[in-house]
């Protein structure tokens, strides 16, 4: 069934809306794939923010016209999922890791920073930890000298016999 001209547009602006607000861009061919995985697939993307969306290819290109996902217009091509996401590797991620276990969804390329991604640069993004993972790995950089002092101090007033708390302001002064 085929859209009127008002059904167009609407579907234009819709994506037009997601690629203004997104940072990342994933494009992949799902042709083979059954309803049940592409369920599947559609419920890991939005439990993880990431928008999927069948487009006519055309609508696309017109929707993502002026974008900073302009750059990949002239690879939309083909039966493609488009998948965009705020978060910078979230839909990279979540196409790349689906595409690990069905061989039959293929990734065609990508979107991220005003620049074009090859289906290499989509699996390079989708191996960079998350935010929450990063923002951890930094806490416990950050934490780590002062968990080494704590142990140190501790162990130096283990050695001096008497409780730890004496052993800071000792350790202090000096």
């Amino acid at each position: 069934m085929s859209l009127n001209r008002s059904e167009k547009q609407a579907v234009i602006d819709e994506v037009t809306g997601l690629a203004a607000k997104a940072q990342t861009l994933v494009m992949a061919e799902y042709r083979g794939i059954t309803v049940a995985e592409m369920t599947k697939l559609r419920t890991d993307a939005r439990n993880k923010g990431v928008q999927l969306s069948v487009l006519k290819n055309t609508l696309a290109r017109r929707a993502v016209a002026g974008s900073t996902f302009d750059v990949v217009s002239d690879q939309m091509t083909g039966p493609l999922i488009y998948g965009f996401s705020v978060d910078a590797v979230a839909a990279a991620k979540v196409v790349a890791d689906f595409a690990k276990t069905n061989e039959k969804l293929v990734i065609r390329g990508g979107a991220y920073g005003g620049k074009a991604l090859d289906v290499n640069g989509v699996k390079l993004l989708a191996n960079i930890p998350t935010k929450e993972v990063l923002l951890a790995q930094l806490c416990g950089l950050l934490m780590s000298p002062i968990s080494r002092t704590a142990v140190v101090l501790g162990a130096l007033a283990a050695k001096r016999g008497g409780p730890a708390e004496e052993a800071v302001p000792e350790a202090a002064a000096a």
